[in-house]
C-alpha cells in the first residue's frame, strides 16, 4: 500500500487505518483451509479482493455523494470527488498488478468477473429505482450482481489457490453466492432494527432503495397502501415522520419475518453444500463466519 507519492501514502494510511470487519478475505481463507491449506496464492487472493473490494467502496461513495464511511469521514469529504476517483483507480491497478506479477491469472479471472457484475448490479439498482416498482426477482437478480457476486469469488478464490478441484471450485462459488445474498437481506434488515449499526435507521428508503422487507410489503399491502407508501419513498423521503410510519408500517405486515425465512433458508441450502468437504473441524470454522454473517447486529 506503499507510494512515493506523499498525497496518496497519506491516503492509504487513513485507508489502512478504517478497514472494516474483513469478511471477504476471511472467507478466502477459510475456504482454502477445506482444501489443500493456506499458502501464498491464497494470501495474493485474500488481499486482491480487499484491494478491489476497497476500490469499490471508494467509487461508490463517490457514486452516491455519501460524506462517512464506516463512521469515518470518506475519502470523497477528506479529499473531493477527483481524488477520490483516482485513489479508487490507483487500488484497482495494486490488485491487477498483484496477480499479474504472480501469475495468478485464474484469480484474477475469478474476482474480475465479480467486478463485472458489481458494475451491473449497480446499474440495474439505478435503472429501476427510478420508477421505484421491484419485483423480488429484480431485487435478486440486483443483489445477486452487487453484493453477492463478490463473495462469491473469494470463496471460489481459496478453494483455487488451495488447489480444489474445478467441480469444487464452483461448488464453492454458489455456497458464496447464497451467503453473499443473505448477507445482503441482513444488511437490509438492520435498517429497519433499533442497534446501532454504522448506518441510521431507515436509511435505504431515505436513498430510495426499495429492499426484501419493502418490496414484500408493497406487494402484499391494498392499492391505497400500496400507493401511500411508494408516493412516500419517491417524494417524502427526506421527511423523518413519514419514514418511520413506513418502517413500522414494514414491520407489521411481515416484511421482517418474510426476508428473514428466506435469508436462513438460503443460509441451510449453502451450508448443505459444505457436506463431504474437510475435515468436520475446518468446517466448523468456516460455518462459526456464516453464523457470524448472518446473527451480527452491525
Amino acid at each position: 500500500m506503499k507510494s512515493n507519492v506523499p498525497l496518496l501514502d497519506t491516503i492509504m494510511t487513513y485507508i489502512v487505518k478504517r478497514k472494516g470487519k474483513q469478511i471477504r478475505p476471511m472467507f478466502v481463507f477459510l475456504s482454502a483451509q477445506l482444501f489443500d491449506g493456506i499458502n501464498e496464492s491464497t494470501y495474493r487472493g485474500a488481499s486482491l479482493v480487499e484491494l478491489l473490494h476497497t476500490a469499490t467502496l471508494v467509487h461508490d461513495d463517490v457514486v452516491d455523494d455519501s460524506d462517512e464511511r464506516r463512521g469515518f469521514f470518506s475519502l470523497n469529504a477528506l479529499w473531493k470527488n477527483k481524488i477520490a476517483v483516482l485513489v479508487g483507480d490507483y487500488l484497482l491497478s495494486k490488485g491487477l498488478l498483484l496477480s499479474v506479477k504472480n501469475k495468478d491469472y485464474k484469480l484474477l479471472e475469478i474476482v474480475s468477473t465479480a467486478v463485472e457484475a458489481m458494475s451491473e448490479g449497480e446499474l440495474l439498482q439505478i435503472e429501476k429505482a427510478r420508477n421505484l416498482n421491484l419485483s423480488e426477482e429484480v431485487y435478486f437478480d440486483i443483489i445477486s450482481k452487487k453484493t453477492a457476486s463478490l463473495i462469491a469469488s473469494c470463496c471460489a478464490i481459496g478453494a483455487a489457490s488451495s488447489g480444489a478441484s474445478p467441480d469444487h471450485v464452483k461448488r464453492m462459488h454458489q455456497f458464496g453466492e447464497k451467503i453473499g445474498i443473505a448477507f445482503q437481506m441482513k444488511d437490509d434488515l438492520l435498517d429497519y432494527g433499533e442497534a446501532t449499526i454504522g448506518k441510521p435507521t431507515g436509511i435505504d428508503l431515505k436513498e430510495k432503495k426499495l429492499t426484501l422487507p419493502v418490496i414484500f410489503t408493497i406487494n402484499n399491502a391494498d392499492q391505497s397502501t400500496r400507493r401511500s407508501i411508494i408516493n412516500t419513498i419517491k417524494n417524502h423521503h427526506q421527511n423523518k415522520k413519514k419514514i418511520e410510519e413506513v418502517i413500522g408500517y414494514v414491520r407489521n405486515h411481515g416484511g421482517i419475518e418474510y426476508t428473514q425465512h428466506l435469508m436462513l433458508k438460503l443460509k441451510n441450502e449453502a451450508l448443505a453444500l459444505l457436506d463431504d468437504l474437510g475435515t468436520p473441524d475446518k468446517v466448523e470454522n468456516l460455518k462459526g463466519l456464516v453464523n457470524f454473517v448472518i446473527d451480527r447486529k452491525y
